[in-house]
């Protein structure tokens, strides 16, 4: 049985929820104003960093493929 995403697939599917978690960290900033959501930001934040970690390694394992076939 084969895994139905690549591995590009997968950092593809890492980068676009990084970056909606991190736009949604920003707007729900105290900077702009009151927001009446019951959202944990330390949560978020963290969730989002993690994300983008995942991201960021599976680009290193991306560059290292392609360093490696050369």
């Amino acid at each position: 049985m084969q895994f139905p995403l690549s591995f590009w697939d997968l950092s593809l599917w890492l980068a676009v929820t990084a970056i909606i978690l991190l736009v949604t960290l920003e707007l729900t900033s105290p900077h702009y104003g009151t927001t009446n959501l019951r959202i944990e930001r330390k949560r978020l934040r963290n969730v989002a960093l993690i994300i983008s970690l995942l991201f960021l390694i599976t680009v290193i394992i991306h560059i290292y493929n392609v360093i490696i076939t050369f």
